[in-house]
């Protein structure tokens, strides 16, 4: 591989800090993992300050988040990234509009998510995020043009994820009655039919992992780092 320049990654990040860190570390050691040297592509991470986000997701100013993205779009392309994430799920809602004013191509959560439960042969899976990846239909709408339904929790269970994601996960703060909830909250969609359970807030899986449940889980985030790390590399 020497002498091969890969595809330079940009990342657009702190929509939290805590997920940014994990594209990083994902694409960095799955790298080393795999190769057993340091040629893993070059990374540019643009990290935006979250509060104003926060505050304009609550307003929904969405217009106001949709320019602040596009500019820390516009610098990973002027630092010459190939292509870019957004690390963050529920940044998705604009994922078009974005993908089609950005300097450079986007690679999309909701697709590498969905490659992924085609690969387990599942139909049917449970979503948890906030509130407005569950409530807002570009999530479910994402997965069912690759034939995968989607599952949500009813409305007290959705602000009791959401309240989690906004007030504990986004400051790294990992409580155990709040993991013991989510786990409630997963065999419930399980019971409702869920095969298996997206992640879809990149933080989640900082509270809930595999040896938790029986139930088959969907990191989105580090789904979604390992896909650009193909991209870079292949």
């Amino acid at each position: 591989m020497s002498g091969t320049r890969h595809k330079r990654i940009g990342i657009l990040g702190g929509m939290t800090p805590e997920s940014t860190v994990t594209y990083y570390q994902h694409i960095v050691h799955a790298w080393q993992q795999r190769h057993g040297d340091h040629r893993y592509p070059e990374i540019v991470v643009f990290s935006l300050s979250f509060q104003e986000i926060e505050d304009w997701m609550e307003a929904g100013r969405w217009d106001e988040i949709e320019r602040t993205l596009a500019e820390g779009l516009r610098r990973l392309g002027a630092a010459g990234a190939d292509f870019a994430v957004l690390a963050t799920n529920t940044m998705h809602l604009l994922f078009d509009r974005l993908a089609a004013a950005s300097p450079v191509p986007l690679l999309s959560i909701v697709d590498a998510t969905a490659d992924a439960i085609r690969g387990h042969g599942l139909t049917t899976v449970g979503l948890l995020g906030t509130r407005f990846t569950m409530e807002q239909p570009f999530y479910a709408d994402g997965l069912a043009r690759h034939g995968i339904a989607t599952i949500v929790p009813d409305g007290p269970a959705r602000e009791e994820v959401h309240r989690v994601i906004m007030r504990e996960l986004s400051m790294g703060t990992l409580n155990d009655a709040s993991r013991r909830r989510y786990l409630e909250i997963i065999d419930g969609l399980a019971d409702r039919g869920a095969q298996g359970i997206v992640l879809g807030c990149t933080e989640i899986p900082l509270l809930v992992r595999p040896e938790h449940t029986t139930v088959p889980l969907f990191d989105t985030a580090t789904l979604h780092a390992e896909a650009a790390l193909a991209l870079a590399t292949g």
